[in-house]
């Protein structure tokens, strides 16, 4: 086994910290920092890309919350009530997660927000780069995202230890084709490949894509339904020295 690629929720850092923290912290300043930052290049992207989304989301008759345009203010109200929309029903939408991202730089940079793993996780690290082995994390979350949790956190910057980082602009974790991007993009084998999830969907869907799969559960999560999956509760299992 030459890659190991892991899921954040639920399998690095506790579910908790995502909805109790990252996800309330970036509903209360979204309109904040949409305001600030509307000038942007990049935010201007993330607006198109909801925009997009919400026209997207008409037409299969999501109904929404209304869009306007006729100026700078009624477009920040917009972009802010439709990402309420969508985080109120966990939608993984790029722009939604890109914004996110972009929100919690603020909050990490500034000492509001400090990224949670759980206390294997970076002993794990450690242990298996000495192993040589890649290390690479694939979640619902940006890219930016991403990174951010790891450099930010008590045990300090975890990203030495991370060579690659995909999101949902590789395709969702539940399709089996993300999983042959992403080996691809590691240029190793499917077999090669060791993904780490609680989620039995995206296991099944890196399955399918020929990768090996590992189960996490971790204490104080529900059992999952019937499966035949290995199961671990500590990265401590993965490959002991």
């Amino acid at each position: 086994m030459q890659s190991i690629l892991l899921d954040i929720e639920g399998t690095t850092t506790p579910v908790d910290f995502v909805y109790r923290v990252l996800f309330p912290y970036a509903r209360r300043h979204v309109k904040e920092f949409v305001s600030r930052f509307y000038g942007t290049e990049e935010v201007q992207v993330d607006i198109k890309q909801l925009r997009n989304d919400h026209a997207s989301d008409q037409q299969q008759q999501q109904t929404p919350p209304a869009w306007r345009d006729d100026s700078i203010d009624s477009q920040v109200e917009s972009v802010t009530i439709y990402v309420h929309w969508l985080m109120d029903r966990d939608r993984k939408s790029t722009g939604l997660k890109s914004l996110q991202g972009k929100i919690w730089e603020v909050g990490y940079r500034s000492g509001q927000l400090q990224g949670q793993v759980y206390e294997d996780v970076p002993p794990a690290l450690v242990r298996w780069s000495e192993q040589k082995k890649d290390i690479s994390i694939y979640s619902s979350g940006s890219v930016l995202a991403q990174r951010l949790l790891f450099q930010y956190t008590k045990a300090g910057d975890l990203t030495r230890f991370l060579q690659g980082y995909f999101d949902t602009t590789t395709g969702p974790k539940t399709e089996p084709e993300s999983y042959g991007r992403i080996a691809k993009a590691l240029k190793q084998p499917p077999s090669e490949i060791l993904f780490i999830s609680d989620v039995i969907a995206e296991l099944d869907a890196a399955n399918s894509a020929g990768l090996q799969t590992t189960l996490c559960v971790r204490s104080g999560r529900p059992w999952p339904q019937a499966h035949s999956y290995p199961v671990i509760r500590s990265f401590d299992e993965i490959f002991p020295a």
